[in-house]
């Protein structure tokens, strides 16, 4: 698997109190957003094996000093859409506990994704920092229950334009057909409840691109112990 990733000069400029702590870091931001389905069909076991595996991709990236800098999460739950947290750099990413509950508003949380990246990308040509090809990574149990085509476009646009790369992720009965609408890359499904092995596999891929030269291809591993067939 091969991701081209993106950047924008490093100016110099540094400003305090902004969102993912640039004051004193002038590393080049690898941004991620999380879109998690945390609606009524996630209740019990999965949503508690979902809070582990957020647990398990701190302890992950807390492993890599140089992912901690360059690193940058954003984590958005729907059912109803909610930003749980905003972006922050590895080192001050502190997930939260996720409770389920709701209907499946897939469309919009992807739209509001889509949305987050594009402020965060602004926000970084406005300070002067460079960053990577931001990633959205989506993780759903179910099948949308809102206008999703709409979404659907925007993320094929967006993976035209090379503005991120996106990711699907079903989980047990998830809507496998409109997943593969959604991505441009096939969607995978998780085994099981797997979400620990998934997660330290996101992490693992995240550090593999925040230690690559800005401007380059960064080969990713391939999932493997997480994934059905």
């Amino acid at each position: 698997m091969n991701e081209f990733i993106d950047q924008q000069p490093f100016r110099g400029e540094l400003i305090p109190d902004d969102p993912d702590d640039t004051k004193g870091n002038p590393e080049p931001r690898c941004p991620c957003v999380l879109l998690l389905d945390t609606s009524g069909s996630m209740g019990g076991e999965p949503i508690r094996e979902l809070n582990a595996g957020l647990a398990t991709f701190k302890e992950e990236l807390s492993a890599d000093t140089l992912a901690m800098k360059r690193v940058v999460v954003a984590i958005i739950t729907f059912g109803p859409v909610n930003i749980a947290t905003e972006f922050h750099t590895a080192m001050n990413f502190h997930p939260p506990v996720l409770d389920a509950g709701g209907d499946t508003p897939m469309g919009a949380a992807i739209k509001r994704g889509i949305a987050l990246v594009r402020e965060r990308k602004d926000f970084y040509k406005e300070k002067g920092i460079a960053y990577y090809r931001p990633w959205i990574f989506l993780i759903t149990d179910g099948a949308p229950t809102d206008e999703w085509q709409s979404a659907a476009a925007t993320v094929r646009e967006g993976e035209t334009a090379k503005s991120f790369a996106f990711f699907a992720v079903g989980v047990q009965n998830a809507d496998m057909n409109i997943l593969r609408q959604i991505s441009v890359r096939e969607p995978l499904k998780l085994k099981g409840l797997e979400f620990r092995k998934l997660f330290k596999w996101l992490s693992d891929s995240m550090g593999q691109v925040s230690h690559s030269v800005l401007g380059t291809s960064v080969p990713i591993s391939p999932p493997q112990g997480w994934t059905e067939v």
